[in-house]
C-alpha cells in the first residue's frame, strides 16, 4: 500500500510538472538575443513579434471550452490569454505543449463543437511589459558569470549585493527591480563589508528616490525604521521565528544586541519579561518606536550600551534578583546574542559573573539561563570551527551544557556559514573566571607587589 500511495504522489507530481511550461524554455518567448549585453536600460528594444497557437471561438462557447485547456494557456506578464478580436476570442496557447491541433484534447473538445478550424496560429506582439524582472535579466546579463541570483525586500526598498562582476550593469539591474517589483520606490547595492561599529549597511543608491526609511512586517509583527542607520536582515525572519516560538508567556528574554526589536518585540509581545539592548543609538531608538508600536512596552525595559557593560551591569543585576526571589522552575530565561561577527568574544563577560557567595543561598533546582549565540565561521568544517569558537571565548567545554545541539542558520557566502549554538549557563561558569582571566589577574597581582616593594625600598 505504501508503495502504491507513493506512485500515486509521483504520478501527481510528474503531471504537475508536465503541465507547468515556463516562458524562458520556449525560445519564441524569450526577449530578442539583441539585448544581451545591454548596460544602459532601453526599453524599446525588447519588441518583438512572434507567432502563437490560438482557438478562435464565438463568445458563447469559451466558457465550455477553458476547463479543457486552461493548463495550456499562455502566460505571461501584462497578457490576458483571452481576447477581444472583432466578434470572437481567440484563447491564447503555450507553443512549448500544443505544436499543433493534434496536441489539444481534441475529442473533448469536438464534443463542445469545437474543430480543428477554429486552430490556427496568431501574430502576437511582445514587449518589455511583458516579461518578469528575472526573465529580462537572465536575457541581458553574460551567461558565462553566475547572474543576479537573489535580493532582499524590506518594505520599498530592494536591497543588492551584486558580485564584481555585476557591476557594469547596476543601474539596469536597479531600473529593471524597481520597475517590475510591486511598490519597489528605492534600490540599493550594498557598498562595502559590515565593518562600522554599528554593524549597519553602507549602501549605494543606484535607482530610485533616497527615502530609507520602511515600514515592513515579520512574522505578522510591524516593524519601522530607517534602512541606512540600522541592521536589519530579511532572510532571518525564520530563525527570529524559530527562537520566539521556543518563549513561553513568563519567560525571561535578556537581547544582548536588539537591534530594532527581530527578537524582543515578537517576545514582549507574547508577555515575555524582555530586557533588551543595543548600542547603535538609531535602532535603541527605533527598538522603542517598535516596542510602542506592537503596544508591549509593559513587558520590556531598554538600554543602549555596549553589549558587554549590559551584561555585567543590567543583566547582572536583573538574574540575580530573579535567582533569589523568585521560582525559576515556573519559567525559563534565555539569553540571545545575535551579532555573529563578534558575539563570541562577549561570552567571557558570563564568567564570574557573581562571586560565590552570592549564589550560595539559591535552590538546588534553580533554573539558569539558556544562551543562544550566533556566530560566522569560514571554511571547510564550519560546524566544528563554531564549536571551537564558543568554547575558546566562553573558556569550557559544551558537552555538559550544550542544547539544541549547533544549529546551521544560513549560508552567507561561499564557505562561510551563520550558527546558533545554544547552551545551559551553570553555577560553575557563572562563578568561576576563564582560566586567562585568572592568570592575567595573578600577573597583574604580582606586578603589583613588585611595584609596592620598589615603592617602599
Amino acid at each position: 500500500m505504501l508503495m502504491v500511495s507513493r506512485l500515486k504522489d509521483l504520478t501527481i507530481i510528474t503531471n504537475r510538472l508536465r503541465h507547468y511550461f515556463r516562458n524562458m524554455d520556449a525560445k519564441e518567448l524569450q526577449p530578442p538575443g539583441s539585448v544581451r549585453g545591454m548596460q544602459e536600460l532601453q526599453r524599446e528594444q525588447f519588441r518583438k513579434s512572434v507567432q502563437v497557437p490560438r482557438l478562435r471561438l464565438p463568445e458563447s462557447q469559451v466558457q465550455r471550452v477553458m476547463p479543457l485547456v486552461k493548463k495550456f494557456l499562455l502566460k505571461m506578464e501584462h497578457l490576458h490569454p483571452v481576447r477581444a478580436v472583432d466578434n470572437f476570442r481567440e484563447i491564447l496557447l503555450h507553443p512549448t505543449p500544443v505544436k499543433n491541433w493534434e496536441s489539444l484534447p481534441t475529442e473533448d473538445l469536438q464534443k463542445r463543437e469545437v474543430t480543428a478550424e477554429n486552430f490556427s496560429f496568431a501574430d502576437l506582439e511582445l514587449s518589455y511589459e511583458n516579461w518578469s524582472a528575472n526573465e529580462i535579466l537572465k536575457s541581458v546579463l553574460p551567461t558565462e558569470e553566475e547572474g543576479l541570483t537573489s535580493y532582499s525586500r524590506i518594505g520599498h526598498i530592494a536591497h543588492l549585493n551584486l558580485r564584481d562582476h555585476l557591476l557594469p550593469y547596476k543601474q539596469l539591474i536597479g531600473q529593471v527591480l524597481r520597475d517590475k517589483l510591486p511598490n519597489c520606490r528605492t534600490v540599493v547595492n550594498k557598498a562595502s563589508s559590515i565593518d562600522n561599529t554599528y554593524r549597519n549597511f553602507q549602501l549605494e543608491l543606484i535607482c530610485g528616490d533616497p527615502e530609507y526609511q520602511v515600514e515592513t512586517k515579520e512574522n505578522g509583527v510591524p516593524f519601522e525604521f530607517d534602512f541606512s542607520k540600522v541592521y536589519w536582515n530579511p532572510r532571518l525572519s525564520t530563525e527570529h521565528e524559530r527562537i520566539v516560538k521556543l518563549l513561553k508567556s513568563d519567560d525571561v528574554l535578556y537581547d544582548v544586541f536588539a537591534g530594532v526589536g527581530p527578537f524582543s518585540v515578537p517576545a514582549a509581545k507574547k508577555g515575555c519579561h524582555v530586557l533588551a539592548n543595543d548600542l547603535n543609538p538609531e535602532s535603541f531608538r527605533w527598538l522603542q518606536h517598535n516596542a510602542k508600536r506592537n503596544k508591549c512596552l509593559p513587558n520590556i525595559q531598554m538600554c543602549n550600551k555596549d553589549g558587554r557593560q549590559f551584561i555585567v551591569e543590567e543583566l547582572r543585576e536583573d538574574l540575580l534578583k530573579r535567582l533569589r526571589t523568585t521560582d525559576t522552575t515556573t519559567y525559563d530565561i534565555h539569553i540571545t546574542m545575535n551579532l555573529p561577527a563578534t558575539a563570541v568574544e562577549f561570552l567571557d563577560a558570563f564568567r564570574g559573573l557573581y562571586k560565590t557567595e552570592e549564589l550560595a543561598q539559591l535552590p538546588e533546582n534553580v533554573c539558569y539561563p539558556t544562551v543562544h549565540v550566533y556566530s560566522f565561521a569560514k571554511g571547510e568544517n564550519t560546524k566544528e570551527l563554531v564549536r571551537q569558537l564558543v568554547e575558546s571565548n566562553l573558556g569550557a567545554s559544551l558537552d555538559e551544557n550544550l542544547l539544541h545541539g549547533i544549529n546551521f542558520v544560513r549560508n552567507v557566502a561561499p564557505n562561510k556559514d551563520m550558527y546558533r549554538v545554544s547552551f545551559k549557563l551553570s553555577l560553575n561558569l557563572l562563578t568561576t573566571l576563564k582560566e586567562v582571566e585568572i592568570t592575567r589577574k595573578r600577573y597583574a597581582e604580582e606586578e603589583l607587589q613588585v611595584a609596592t616593594k620598589v615603592k617602599c625600598v
